[in-house]
C-alpha cells in the first residue's frame, strides 16, 4: 500500500486456544510479551510488518511454551513436524513450508521462500533443502524433541490402546471408550490421566459446555470465550497450541504468520490448516489479516482465515468478524479454535470458543497480554 499518509503501527500475536492451566499462565503470559517486545521495536523503527511479523513468531517458536519449533508435539513415531506460512497483504505474496523436521525454525524457511523462490509452498525434504541452499543450518531432529513431549506421546499412545477416540477433532470426548471390545472395561476406572478430556490442541471439557447457548458454542457467554470457564481443573493436563502474528507497519502494509507442530500423536505427513493459504493464515491490504488457532481440520474444511478477512473487506469491523468466525466454526463444523484479526485502519478482532487463548496487543498506547477475550 502507498500512502503519504504515516499509519500507526500495530502488531497483534497469539499464543495457542486451548484450556491453559493456572500454573501454566505465567509461561504464556511471558512468552507472548516477549514476542510482542522483539516485534513492535522493529516496527517502531520504521521495519515492515513482515519483519516483525517474522520476528514475533520466531521468539515464539524459539520458547518451548508453544506448540511451535523446539518443544512442538511429536508424530506418532516420536519426531517433530513443523508447518509455518508468512504472508505479505501488500505485495500478495506468500510462503510456506510443512512436514519439515530439521528446521529450527520454519517462519524464516517461509519467509525465504516468499522472498526468493517463484513457489509458494515447499514440504519435507524440498523444504529443507531449499532452505539450506538459502543460508539456513538444518539441525538433527532430536535437537527440537523434549522429554515432556516423549511423555504426552506416551499417554496418548496409551489411550488409543484404552478405544478412546480422538477428539482432536470430534470437539468433546465424552470420555468412553469407542471399542467396546476394548481389554478396558466399560465400568472399570481408568488413571486420571487417561481419562483426561484434554484434546491434544483444545480441550473442551464435556462439563463446561453449556447445550443451551444460542449459538451452539461452549460456555455461557454467548461466542464462547471461555471467560467464565475454570483453568485450574485437575482435568486439564499440559499441552500447548499454534502460534502465530499479525501486523501493520507505517506504512500502511499488513502481514500475518502462523506456525505450528500440529496435533500430538499425529501420522507423519499429516498437515494442518496453519501452513495453508486463507485457512490459518491470511493478509491482504484490501481486507485485513489474519491467524488462526485450533483444530486444523474444520478450519480447513471453512478456508476460515479467507472467512473472515472477507468479511472486513465486505464492511464487517475486525471485532465482530473474529467472533462471527468462532461462531461459524462452532455451528457448521463443530469445530473450536481461536482468531486474531487486523485490518488496514489498524482495526483489530480476537475470539476464542475455548477456555483460553494467551494473546498479546502492542500498539504507541503501549503492551496488553491476556489469557482470554
Amino acid at each position: 500500500m502507498n500512502s503519504a499518509v504515516a499509519h500507526s503501527p500495530t502488531l497483534l500475536v497469539h499464543g495457542g486456544a486451548w484450556a491453559i492451566p493456572a500454573d501454566a499462565a505465567a509461561a504464556h503470559l511471558a512468552g507472548v510479551r516477549k514476542a510482542l517486545e522483539t516485534g513492535y521495536a522493529l516496527l517502531s523503527r520504521g521495519a515492515s510488518a513482515l519483519d516483525a511479523v517474522e520476528a514475533a513468531v520466531t521468539v515464539l517458536e524459539d520458547d518451548p511454551t508453544f506448540d511451535a519449533g523446539r518443544g512442538s508435539f511429536l508424530t506418532s513415531d516420536g519426531r517433530v513436524q513443523l508447518d509455518a506460512l508468512l504472508m505479505d497483504g501488500g505485495r500478495m505474496k506468500a510462503g510456506g513450508v510443512a512436514c519439515v523436521e530439521r528446521l529450527r525454525n520454519p517462519i524464516q524457511a517461509a519467509r525465504l521462500v516468499l522472498e526468493e523462490s517463484h513457489h509458494v509452498y515447499f514440504v519435507g525434504d524440498g523444504a529443507e533443502q531449499f532452505a539450506q541452499a538459502h543460508g539456513i543450518t538444518l539441525i538433527d531432529n532430536s535437537e527440537l524433541v523434549l522429554d515432556r513431549e516423549r511423555e504426552r506421546l506416551i499417554i496418548a499412545k496409551r489411550r488409543e490402546a484404552a478405544g478412546f477416540g480422538d477428539d482432536t477433532f470430534s470437539g468433546i470426548d465424552t470420555g468412553v471408550p469407542t471399542d467396546r471390545s476394548s481389554s478396558v472395561g466399560w465400568d472399570t476406572p481408568l488413571l486420571p490421566v487417561l481419562h483426561d478430556d484434554k484434546s491434544p490442541e483444545t480441550a473442551v471439557l464435556l462439563s463446561q459446555v453449556d447445550r443451551s447457548s444460542s449459538a451452539g458454542a461452549p460456555g455461557p457467554s454467548h461466542l464462547g470465550t471461555g471467560e467464565s470457564m475454570n483453568q485450574t481443573s485437575s482435568t486439564c493436563h499440559d499441552s500447548h497450541d499454534t502460534v502465530g502474528a499479525v501486523a501493520l507497519d507505517t506504512r500502511g502494509n499488513l502481514a500475518a504468520g502462523t506456525s505450528t507442530g500440529g496435533t500430538l500423536n499425529k501420522t507423519p505427513g499429516r498437515v494442518g490448516d496453519s501452513s495453508l493459504i486463507g485457512c490459518g493464515c491470511y493478509a491482504d491490504n484490501l481486507s485485513a489479516a489474519v491467524s488462526l488457532t485450533g483444530w486444523g481440520e474444520p478450519i480447513m474444511k471453512l478456508v476460515l482465515g479467507k472467512w473472515a478477512t472477507d468479511r472486513v473487506a465486505s464492511g464487517t469491523t475486525p471485532e465482530v468478524a473474529a467472533r462471527e468466525a468462532i461462531a461459524y466454526l462452532f455451528n457448521r463444523l463443530g469445530g473450536h479454535g481461536g482468531i486474531i484479526l487486523l485490518d488496514p485502519d489498524g482495526r483489530f478482532g480476537l475470539a476464542h470458543n475455548t477456555p483460553a487463548m494467551a494473546w498479546g496487543l502492542a500498539t504507541s498506547k503501549g503492551l496488553q497480554t491476556g489469557l482470554t477475550v
